[in-house]
């Protein structure tokens, strides 16, 4: 008899072993990446070192060190402790914008995939004009007329993007509108309201859902950039957008005010996009 207890593992625990085994490194890196900057956005508390609204003007402009990792700014406030505070309001932005363009995306992608005709028609040119339009002149022009605020960030970046998502909801559906589950289903005689709910719209959504997360880094990029034009959130907040438009006034002597938010913002979007990417490829080999 062996001395020790045969170890068993659950069923559950089984599959997550095998999917995480089943995980690119690079996926793995950046899950790690995107776990962190979740972190600091529910509890900024844990990962900080300073305050991050603390003004120290004998400190200012000083480059990173043991006791200021990324440096300090203009007014001597640590800017680790900022990049780690201004997570939250760009990774809010990020999912909120995201949200809200696939809503739109949806009621509008949907509307004119599953009623046809001219209906369809109407609203396909309409959705083609407002996606001729660079996303970023849409949430300028949306930004101008309601002043910045993280709500009205939100509110443009969503509909600057959301004419792109619609397109795409539109053809995955008519693609799986005219597949051959579905006119069986309506053989059979299955209501047309329950073909949609059971069939059209859940395999529309499987390569939405990789498509969500990449959005998620683009919002994030959107935003950054109306921020860097000055029509983001308003200081003193760290959203990252606000640092780098902070720091673009020193970066010829603090290169780290601008280099280190851009490095956050980078390093966000480019991981959501691997792990999108990822999980895209898994849907469509699942599909």
């Amino acid at each position: 008899m062996s001395m020790f207890a045969e170890v068993t593992v659950s069923r559950p625990f089984k599959e997550v072993l095998a999917i995480v085994r089943h995980v690119p490194f690079r996926v793995a890196v950046c899950l790690i990446i995107i776990g962190l900057f979740a972190l600091a956005a529910m509890a900024p508390k844990v990962l900080q070192t300073h305050d991050p609204l603390a003004i120290d003007l004998r400190s200012s402009l000083q480059s990173p060190s043991i006791a200021h990792w990324f440096g300090t700014d203009q007014l001597g406030r640590d800017l680790y402790s900022r990049v780690v505070e201004g997570a939250a309001q760009s990774l809010a932005i990020g999912l909120g914008a995201t949200a809200l363009s696939m809503s739109i995306a949806m009621v509008f992608g949907a509307a004119a995939a599953l009623s046809g005709g001219v209906f369809d028609s109407i609203l396909s040119r309409i959705v083609d004009v407002l996606f001729a339009i660079p996303t970023l002149l849409l949430a300028l022009v949306f930004v101008s007329v309601f002043g910045p605020s993280v709500l009205t960030e939100v509110i443009a970046v969503g509909i600057g993007t959301a004419p792109g998502y619609a397109r795409m909801i539109r053809g995955q559906m008519l693609s799986i509108k005219g597949a051959g589950y579905v006119e069986a289903a309506k053989v059979q005689g299955h209501p047309f309201p329950r073909i949609v709910w059971r069939h059209i719209f859940p395999n529309a959504m499987n390569p939405l859902t990789a498509m969500m997360t990449i959005g998620v880094g683009q919002a994030i990029i959107w935003a950054s950039g109306l921020a860097f034009l000055g029509l983001g959130v308003a200081p003193p907040a760290p959203e990252w957008g606000a640092l780098l438009n902070a720091g673009r006034n020193y970066v010829i002597y603090a290169w780290w005010l601008e280099i280190i938010p851009g490095l956050a913002v980078t390093a966000f979007a480019l991981s959501v996009t691997i792990v999108g990417r990822h999980l895209q490829d898994r849907l469509e080999g699942k599909r």
